[in-house]
């Protein structure tokens, strides 16, 4: 038995296929992706780098010190 349907037979026009792939770059920040990049690579000279930076707090909420104790049996 012979498939009477090909993989052309649903193509839509070629202007909702741009759309849809306008969409889909969108959705995926091409864009942005394209434009950082072409941006220059950061410095590697150390004169050249910002001075010193705090370091990042990290806060542990009850509820994951919690279960951080009922994993590890503590």
């Amino acid at each position: 038995m012979a498939s009477t349907s090909h993989s052309h037979d649903d193509l839509e026009t070629p202007a909702e296929m741009h759309d849809d792939c306008r969409a889909t770059g969108d959705r995926l920040r091409l864009r942005r992706a394209a434009h950082l990049a072409s941006r220059p690579a950061p410095s590697l000279h150390f004169d050249e780098q910002p001075g010193e930076r705090p370091k990042p707090r990290i806060e542990v909420s009850e509820a994951a010190a919690r279960l951080a104790a009922a994993l590890y049996g503590r």
